[in-house]
C-alpha cells in the first residue's frame, strides 16, 4: 500500500469515529416508560415484585410503574402476617415511585380496606381490570408476568 493511500485510510477511519461520537452525543434521551403491571396469581407475588425491581434498575428509573392486584394475589399485601421479606421488598419499591392499586371489587368480596393493606396501595375504584384498561388508554404498556 503506499503512503498516499495508507493516509487517505487514516483520514477516513478518524472522520467515521468523530462522525459516530458526534451522533452519539446528540442522541436523545430514551423516552421515559410507562408500565401497568397486572398481577392477580399469589404464586407469582414475588416475581412480579422482581420483575418491576428489574425494570427500575434496567431504566435507571426513568420509568413511571403502576402495579395492579386484583384476585387471590391481593391477599399477599395484607399488612397483618405478611412475611418481612414481601414487605420490606414491596416498601422499597413504592419509595421508588411504584403506584400500586387494589381492585375495589377484590377488596368488597374479600371485605379488606385499604387500612388492611401494605401502605401505598390505591383503590381501583371501577375495578382492577377497568384501571388496567384506563392506563393502557393513557399510553401504558401492559406487562403481564
Amino acid at each position: 500500500m503506499r503512503r498516499r493511500d495508507m493516509f487517505r485510510a487514516v483520514l477516513a477511519g478518524t472522520g467515521t469515529l468523530l462522525g459516530l461520537r458526534a451522533v452519539q452525543a446528540a442522541a436523545p434521551e430514551p423516552a421515559r416508560q410507562k408500565v401497568a403491571y397486572h398481577l392477580s396469581d399469589v404464586d407469582k407475588v414475588n416475581f412480579v415484585l422482581g420483575n418491576i425491581k428489574n425494570h427500575y434498575e434496567g431504566t435507571g428509573g426513568n420509568v413511571d410503574i403502576v402495579l395492579v392486584v386484583h384476585g387471590p394475589a391481593l391477599a399477599a399485601f395484607k399488612s397483618k402476617g405478611i412475611s418481612a421479606a414481601i414487605s420490606g421488598r414491596f416498601a422499597g419499591l413504592v419509595q421508588q415511585g411504584l403506584e400500586p392499586h387494589a381492585c375495589a371489587n377484590t377488596m368488597q368480596g374479600m371485605d379488606i380496606s385499604l387500612a388492611d393493606l401494605l401502605a401505598g396501595f390505591h383503590a381501583a375504584d371501577k375495578g382492577g381490570v377497568v384501571k388496567l384498561a384506563e392506563l393502557q388508554g393513557q399510553g401504558y404498556a401492559y406487562l403481564r408476568p
